[in-house]
């Protein structure tokens, strides 16, 4: 068995499965049960009294993280002209127009987030069947297809996250890694909660958030009370 240090015993002794948490205790917990043999990431799942087979009752869009990711996020931007040039100053991986769609038609899929100016969306639309079902085709939603693409490359490149409802009405949405001191998780978390608060569809009735989880990437998950709000724990 391996040997685990104070910190990991005491948040063991205070993991129940079955029990909400408050968020700042919830966090705690993750990041003292992580294994430690690599940052692994903080994620936060919703359960949503959604039901995301009707359109008007689908969550997609973006949430600012004020903490960061804490993770190199890769981009590829489709762009020719000064667009092109405004992406590249602002720190994207990769820029082009016909032969980046080339590119990835060919097979290249090493990057976390695609964006397109407008006029590029005709040549980007080929590459839906690759990119849709990986959640990677620029979207004007999102504001991954933005003529401004150099602020856009800025936002994601600082912290800035997709998310979207699965098909079961659920969200996940990475809220930065264990390393992370406890403050800067939580206040990741508070801007995802009030994002997903601020997106609650009309047409969505009953109770809106149902549960919710967060976990480490290979850690247990642990359940925070669906009412909750962001006071530390002393």
């Amino acid at each position: 068995m391996p040997e685990h240090g104070k910190k990991y015993e005491d948040a063991a002794k205070r993991y129940d499965r079955e029990r909400f948490y408050q968020p700042a205790e919830a966090l705690d917990v993750v990041k003292n049960m992580s294994n430690k043999k690599f940052d692994e990431t903080v994620e936060v799942a919703f359960r949503l009294g959604v039901d995301p087979r009707k359109a008007d009752q689908m969550l997609r869009g973006t949430v600012s993280l004020p903490s960061g990711t804490g993770k190199d996020v890769r981009v590829v931007v489709f762009a020719a002209g000064d667009a092109a040039r405004d992406a590249e100053a602002a720190g994207a991986d990769i820029v082009g127009s016909d032969e980046l769609v080339d590119r990835i038609q060919k097979g290249f899929l090493d990057f976390d987030i695609a964006i397109a100016t407008p006029d590029l969306m005709g040549q980007v639309g080929k590459l839906g069947r690759v990119l849709g079902p990986r959640g990677l085709m620029p979207n004007p939603k999102t504001g991954t297809v933005t003529p401004d693409v150099g602020r856009a490359v800025s936002e994601f490149k600082g912290g800035k996250v997709e998310y979207r409802t699965d098909r079961h009405g659920n969200v996940h949405v990475p809220i930065g890694k264990v390393s992370f001191e406890p403050d800067a998780l939580l206040s990741n978390f508070g801007a995802v909660l009030d994002e997903i608060n601020r997106a609650k569809p009309a047409a969505a009735k009953g109770r809106y958030i149902k549960g919710i989880t967060t976990s480490s990437t290979m850690g247990p998950g642990v359940k925070i009370t669906p009412d909750a709000r962001i006071e530390p724990v002393h």
